[in-house]
């Protein structure tokens, strides 16, 4: 997409899956792409490099996402090397399962900090940037279980349902000044996550799919460098599914 040409933008959790399908897509449409790592310092440079192969700019920095002083941190970063700021993808979560009545204070913690609370940290980091510059995109990765709710994810659920009400709440604040805030909800994607669950856990999700096949993490990616594109100008608080179906 031409109009995406020299944008810069950030994706959090872009050094695997469906993060480093989204950094490298953008990159593909002639995005330049700050990527955060917490653990996977290796994989982090390994999409850098690609993404410098693709004639863009990349930078991989550590950050916890759970932490607001690290959000601020790499926004400021990525605006000194870049020059700019025009698009934010909050994709880092993780999910730590269990039925409720076995679940630990510290998975509930963790995954709502991470999943829930780094969105809200990245946000309020580029709010005011985006703000004084009257233009800017932002895409939040929620889930179609955080419309739908799933047996022994009440954590990762409630921090995907959030996501949901964060996106409409700052599409509203924040419309004004001709920001653009929108979720994107996959389905069963092929991820590493995926891949390693037992093939019973596979199948199941596989018979509520109505296109019949596991999601690809690009598929998702198209979805959200559409919605940083100027084609996606007049969308705002939406939610969008990419799940073959899964939800219907």
């Amino acid at each position: 997409m031409q109009e995406l040409e020299n944008k810069n933008a950030i994706v959090t959790g872009g050094s695997l899956g469906i993060g480093a399908a989204i950094a490298l897509d953008l990159a593909k449409n002639g995005v330049n792409v700050a990527i955060n790592y917490r653990k996977h310092a290796t994989e982090a440079n390994k999409i850098v490099d690609e993404i410098k192969k693709l004639g863009r700019k990349a930078l991989a920095i550590q950050a916890d996402v759970s932490v607001y002083a690290d959000a601020e941190r790499m926004v400021q970063t990525a605006i000194k090397e870049f020059g700019g700021l025009d698009i934010l993808v909050n994709n880092a979560g993780i999910n730590q399962d269990s039925v409720i009545w076995k679940m630990s204070e510290e998975q509930w913690d963790s995954v709502i900090s991470i999943n829930l609370k780094g969105c809200f940290n990245y946000i309020r980091a580029v709010a005011g940037i985006f703000k004084t510059q009257n233009h800017g995109k932002i895409v939040n990765i929620t889930s179609i279980n955080g419309l739908r709710g799933k047996f022994g994810q009440s954590n990762y659920s409630a921090s995907k349902a959030g996501i949901i009400g964060l996106t409409k709440s700052v599409a509203r604040e924040l419309g004004k000044f001709s920001i653009n805030v929108n979720a994107v909800a996959p389905g069963l994607i092929e991820t590493d996550m995926v891949v390693s669950a037992p093939e019973e856990v596979r199948q199941k999700a596989l018979a509520e799919i109505v296109l019949g096949r596991i999601g690809k993490p690009e598929e998702v990616a198209w979805v959200v460098s559409f919605l940083c594109s100027e084609k996606a100008r007049h969308l705002t608080g939406e939610v969008i599914k990419v799940d073959g179906g899964q939800y219907i």
